[in-house]
């Protein structure tokens, strides 16, 4: 519940601290003291948008700050601590609203963002204004409000994670199914490209070693040139290298003679000897094999220029040619099985849409049921509310022209709608066709009366409860909101004495002009201040003895 509400420099009030208390809480005060500015200030804590025209007046920031003490809400405890911001029995929220646009949302003191304080509002507050009348006039939400009655959360969180399931196999097999119509043309451009590849026969390094051989036939002359000097120098003519090496090995066999110490054995020069006159051999061999071929070079150059076209092709090397041969063979066999999966993803996709159809069958059926009690807890309530003759039904859709992929959601197969008949003789129509206010103040009071007892929110917040009613309809709001009390903390804005009396706590909004400024402030009324607020609510700007006294009667009259 909330415990304690801190506003400062919202709008026209300065400072303001109210404690509150559970059971029921009035608040009344005359038009325009600032009631309404109140309720916006607690809906920024439920996540609601701020901008820098709720800012005070020649101030820099704003800042709306609750207590809420959450014993007893286990769930809420739960998904608070999941999120990081502590385990306990009390709940602090911040919103900071700044000029400069640096907006601030705090949860028990550590940062957040407003996606996470708007879900945990949705557990704190409940405000039951003109925005939750167009909720419960909205069709799309009356599903929410059956299950909520229902207690169907858990089935219909079963369905929802078959439907999910469901969908996605669908979305898999729509790409499949996508894939297939482009298959006999991929396919062809597959085989096209593997055939070319395979017919081209490349092997790695194959460009490098066909590069390095024309360059071999494009000199072939001056390779034989070289190889024949380089034979002749060492080897072939008179006073060739090996000739003059050989008088070299005579004059060091003579020097070793006198003097072995010679730090050059005969050894070592005999196989230098043999390593040159093996070297000119080669040579000698090498200029015998070459030969100029022009067919073999014609050769070489037309295969380096294939090999070259391949290349920019597919991808720039001779590996990635290969790469992508190897993708196109590993695509083809995709494809190939391709229908197979298809044919599997099709029988898997009939299984689970049984299964979930099972689930959505029985969630169905306990709507209908959810439905039935529903429609007699409403009119046993709205009988008591001087609507004795009003008739209301939740009305499912016919679906059965339909087709049922056309009407699934992740909130089942039904199409739900809450119909009225407010009088003897009128058919039912929609609920969203109420003209009358105090019909739909009369309908939303209901429906929160009857689903006091399933609901799990600490607080709910009456707005304009009073619309269109007055009179004895008034007492029995009053009385209905008591009895909502009982299952909630009930915070109602009220300008109707009538319902005001009902409260176990009376609150007074007052707007002041101090200073050339104007304040909104909230007291706690004692007894007799609320005595004196009842008699200003009901007699209005002339106040006599016998209002005061009529005042007292209805105070002693609800507390009996």
């Amino acid at each position: 519940m909330l415990a304690e509400l801190n506003i400062h420099n919202f709008a026209i009030i300065d400072e303001l601290k109210v404690v509150f208390d559970g059971g029921l809480n009035m608040i009344s005060g005359e038009t325009g003291a600032g009631k309404s500015i109140i309720i916006g200030a607690v809906g920024l804590l439920l996540g609601d948008r701020a901008n820098t025209d709720m800012i005070r007046s020649f101030e820099d920031a704003a800042v709306v700050e609750a207590l809420f003490d959450i014993r007893g809400q286990d769930g809420l405890r739960a998904r608070v601590s999941e999120m990081g911001f502590g385990d306990g029995e009390e709940l602090v929220v911040r919103r900071v609203i700044s000029r400069s646009g640096k907006n601030r949302v705090y949860i028990n003191g550590r940062l957040s963002s407003l996606a996470l304080l708007a879900e945990i509002g949705e557990s704190l507050i409940n405000i039951c204004g003109q925005h939750e009348h167009q909720k419960i006039l909205n069709p799309d939400n009356h599903t929410d409000i059956l299950d909520e009655f229902g207690r169907l959360h858990s089935l219909r969180a079963a369905f929802r994670e078959r439907y999910n399931g469901y969908r996605s196999l669908q979305e898999k097999l729509r790409a499949l199914h996508g894939r297939s119509t482009i298959r006999v043309e991929q396919e062809e451009l597959l085989r096209y490209q593997i055939g070319e590849i395979s017919q081209a026969g490349v092997r790695t390094g194959e460009d490098a070693a066909l590069t390095d051989e024309k360059k071999i036939l494009a000199n072939v002359q001056k390779l034989i040139d070289l190889s024949g000097a380089a034979y002749e120098t060492l080897y072939g003519k008179g006073d060739s290298v090996l000739a003059e090496f050989r008088g070299v090995v005579s004059d060091v066999k003579e020097i070793l003679k006198i003097d072995p110490g010679l730090k050059l054995s005969e050894q070592e020069l005999e196989e230098l000897y043999f390593r040159i006159e093996e070297a000119a051999f080669t040579l000698r061999d090498y200029a015998k094999r070459l030969s100029y071929d022009p067919a073999r070079l014609e050769v070489i150059e037309e295969r380096l220029e294939y090999l070259g076209r391949l290349k920019r092709k597919y991808g720039g090397t001779l590996d990635a040619i290969l790469i992508k041969q190897a993708e196109a063979e590993r695509e083809i066999a995709e494809i190939s099985s391709l229908g197979e999966e298809i044919e599997a993803l099709t029988l898997n996709i009939a299984s689970e849409r049984k299964q979930m159809m099972e689930v959505a069958t029985e969630l169905s059926s306990k709507r209908r049921e959810a439905a039935a009690a529903l429609k007699q807890s409403v009119e046993a309530e709205i009988g008591t509310l001087r609507m004795e003759n009003a008739r209301f039904e939740v009305v499912f859709a016919d679906l059965r022209d339909d087709p049922l992929e056309a009407t699934l959601n992740e909130k089942g197969m039904d199409i739900p709608e809450f119909y009225l008949s407010a009088n003897v003789g009128e058919e039912m129509k929609p609920l969203r066709g109420i003209a009358s206010g105090g019909e739909l103040s009369r309908i939303m009071l209901v429906l929160k009366k009857v689903l006091a007892r399933t609901g799990s929110v600490g607080t709910v917040v009456f707005d304009e409860v009073d619309s269109g009613i007055g009179g004895a309809t008034a007492e029995i709001v009053g009385r209905k909101l008591r009895e909502v009390a009982g299952h909630h903390q009930v915070l109602c804005i009220t300008h109707l004495p009538q319902i005001a009396c009902y409260g176990d706590r009376h609150y007074r909004v007052v707007k002041k002009v101090a200073d050339e400024r104007t304040n909104t402030s909230v007291s706690l009324l004692s007894g007799e201040e609320r005595l004196e607020e009842i008699t200003r609510m009901l007699g209005g700007v002339a106040l006599t003895q016998k209002t005061k006294e009529h005042a007292r009667e209805m105070l002693l009259a609800a507390r009996g």
